[in-house]
């Protein structure tokens, strides 16, 4: 885990010197400049080109003969966040102070969440709140069902230890990440060290080192270590849909190597690329993805959305029933 974070203070120590990365502000409002500029950026430092087949050269003749230095600021941003959306990356933005654009990569896949179908149908009217987990017992006490909505960077010792304790009996626990749209990753490995018994390598990172759209550093190995308060040793199942992205696909992709996780519901919506950004000549800011990670195969294609082991849809004609949830539950009874 120790270079994985070596990693992560790099990203973080270039995000709060993003002139030193994406150098100096131009000043200037020229349409055609700042065009070239944020192009330019992207080709340069973008991490996924070669894994979506993009053809950015296509993208820019596209975009550059929409540019006129008579048009207006709304009509400039639009274009320029159109340009972006073609990365189809949800880490992705333009923000200026008349918009901030984005993709939208949960609407790849249908909607496969309803919280309130679970408050009505399977958790009692007073499901305990610990900290950043929404949880209860379900399926006659059998099984701990725990909602964990956001990666907050909340997640400490006395929350997972109440929680391991409260369902240590059970037969399995199901650990909800549909709609979880990430955040910290720290939390990621403060979760999945409850569920391991030796440390255990879950995938490989790096980060964009030159203009080549293959330059890259060498692999950063990512471990998750056994926490030495409550474990659980029993089967755990994480739930997953579209909306599962960023820290939520980090954590689905290392689950791939640890045997007693399963993974249920559809695929999820990536974001395994830590994002970083600048200012464009005019002011506004930007941000896209300039690290890859990799599975244990090295292939870095998950990016794409992380599979599920067991594939299943929630079926909206009958909202007292989760079949994501009842597959959760049958494969732990």
């Amino acid at each position: 885990m120790k270079n994985i974070y070596v990693l992560l203070l790099l990203i973080s120590s270039l995000f709060s010197c993003d002139k030193v990365y994406f150098g100096e502000d131009l000043g200037t409002k020229d349409r055609k400049k700042n065009f070239e500029y944020l192009w330019n950026e992207c080709n340069e430092k973008y991490a996924y080109f070669d894994v979506k087949n993009i053809d950015w050269d296509a993208i820019k003749v596209k975009y550059e003969s929409q540019i006129s230095e008579g048009m207006s600021d709304e009509a400039f941003f639009n274009v320029l966040g159109s340009m972006l959306s073609e990365l189809k990356d949800d880490h992705t933005n333009l923000i200026s102070p008349l918009n901030v654009s984005r993709f939208g990569v949960k609407k790849l896949g249908q909607d496969n969440f309803d919280f309130r179908v679970i408050e009505d149908n399977y958790l009692s009217d007073n499901y305990y709140i610990s900290g950043p987990f929404m949880h209860d017992f379900i399926a006659n006490n059998e099984i701990g069902y725990i909602r964990f909505g956001e990666f907050t960077g909340t997640v400490d010792d006395n929350n997972l230890d109440f929680i391991l304790k409260r369902y240590k009996d059970t037969k399995g626990l199901i650990l909800d990440l549909r709609e979880n749209g990430g955040g910290a990753v720290n939390d990621i490995f403060s979760i999945l060290s409850r569920f391991v018994e030796k440390k255990t390598l879950v995938y490989y990172s790096r980060i964009k080192t030159g203009a080549a759209h293959d330059d890259f550093s060498e692999l950063e190995e990512a471990f998750v270590e056994p926490s030495d308060k409550i474990r659980y040793k029993k089967k755990v199942i994480v739930l997953i849909d579209r909306g599962t992205y960023s820290a939520g696909s980090f954590t689905a992709l290392a689950t791939k190597a640890l045997p007693n996780i399963t993974l249920i519901g559809d695929t999820t919506g990536g974001g395994l690329g830590m994002p970083n950004g600048g200012q464009l000549p005019n002011g506004w800011t930007y941000r896209f993805s300039i690290t890859q990670a990799l599975d244990l195969s090295k292939d870095p294609s998950l990016e794409k959305g992380v599979p599920a082991d067991i594939p299943v849809s929630f079926d909206w004609t009958n909202m007292k029933k989760d079949e994501i949830l009842e597959t959760a539950i049958n494969e732990l009874k």
